[in-house]
């Protein structure tokens, strides 16, 4: 194996990483200025939508899965005082409220159902049947809502010419968003906000584990998790706090952990997974980082960048390899499960290549 020299990751830094980092910036930007302005005229129509934050770059709304595709959660209001569901209910009825005969399957770990009655406070708006069906809130149904939001506000803010609703096969809102240097796929998800708990499912963190500290994991504990409404009847957990907080203090013993994600990253969209709609996002690149990171918690695992780089990009080569995945903090869910097992065999390939010969293209 011929190692690179730190001569050659700067030259990659400074030519590739520094120049995406100034490109995706920008992009991040104009497109929150926009879908500020979208989702304030949207909370004026509606009181259950609430406008996204405008606060830079690191905005936890939103999540930069590749430089053209962002997904952006936009808060649910008036829904507060969560609490789980205990009792098991089966659900016979479609998302437009017809009878079933036989009932709706369970959700997977990653999702679960939402019922009005887990919130001890709740406007009225959210037992109406446009969103309600039995006591259920249905992602669908919120989507349908949010959809006809999304397409009036942007008539009445007169964004016509930035914005473009896209088609889509599922409830999902898509909106494609004309940017200064390119047009960027948004998927903007209604999303619930429970800053107050933290899921019974996530058996985080994993016993006798010394990374992160017990410390941080109080702290993220604290911040509880979202809901999205991404499909049709069951919501997904996203962390996306928990995350956030995890990537912000990385290297606070002086390590090289982030330096590692960050050419990773560009490696990824320049050689291995190049493309708009990648099979391999930057959500997964994290998730590797982090498992990568509990695996190696000693400061000494991250003071030499090759050693570190190489081992993280050998844990992606195995995950993409073998089509698995771990969730980070939802154990038996697997990020890879429904992707495209071709377009990950052709990763794998590449990522086999760079492993023989660990060379950065500068091209």
């Amino acid at each position: 194996m011929k190692p690179f020299t730190d001569e050659d990751v700067e030259n990659y830094i400074q030519s590739k990483v520094e120049r995406r980092h100034h490109l995706v910036s920008k992009a991040v930007e104009e497109v929150q200025k926009i879908i500020q302005q979208l989702t304030t005229e949207i909370s004026h129509k509606a009181i259950r939508f609430q406008a996204i934050s405008n606060s830079g770059i690191h905005n936890e709304n939103i999540k930069v899965l590749a430089p053209s595709q962002f997904l952006i959660t936009v808060p649910l209001r008036g829904l507060t005082g969560y609490r789980e569901c205990q009792v098991r209910h089966w659900r016979y009825y479609t998302i437009n409220g017809a009878k079933l005969l036989s009932s709706v399957r369970d959700p997977e770990e990653l999702h679960q159902w939402l019922e009005v009655e887990q919130f001890s406070k709740s406007l009225q708006q959210w037992h109406e049947e446009d969103v309600n069906i039995e006591g259920d809130l249905v992602p669908a149904k919120v989507l349908i809502v949010f959809r006809e939001l999304v397409e009036k506000s942007i008539i009445s803010c007169n964004l016509s010419s930035k914005v473009t609703v896209l088609e889509s096969f599922s409830s999902v809102v898509r909106v494609a968003v004309e940017t200064s240097e390119s047009q960027v796929e948004v998927e903007l998800v209604p999303a619930v906000e429970i800053p107050t708990c933290w899921p019974e499912k996530a058996r985080w963190p994993r016993c006798l584990k010394r990374w992160p500290s017990q410390e941080k994991v109080r702290c993220i504990k604290s911040l509880g998790f979202d809901l999205l409404a991404r499909s049709n009847y069951h919501w997904q957990l996203c962390f996306s706090r928990a995350e956030h907080i995890l990537m912000e203090g990385l290297d606070e013993d002086g390590g090289c952990r982030m330096k590692c994600f960050r050419v990773m990253r560009q490696m990824k969209e320049d050689v291995w997974c190049a493309g708009n709609k990648p099979v391999i996002t930057a959500y997964h690149l994290q998730t590797v980082l982090f498992w990568t990171c509990e695996k190696y918690p000693r400061t000494k695992d991250w003071r030499c960048f090759p050693e570190a780089f190489l081992r993280l990009v050998q844990k992606l080569h195995k995950c993409v390899s073998q089509h698995f995945l771990k969730h980070y903090f939802l154990k038996n869910t697997n990020l890879l499960k429904y992707a495209n097992t071709s377009d990950l065999d052709l990763v794998a390939s590449k990522l086999a290549v760079f492993l023989e010969n660990p060379v950065f293209c500068l091209d």
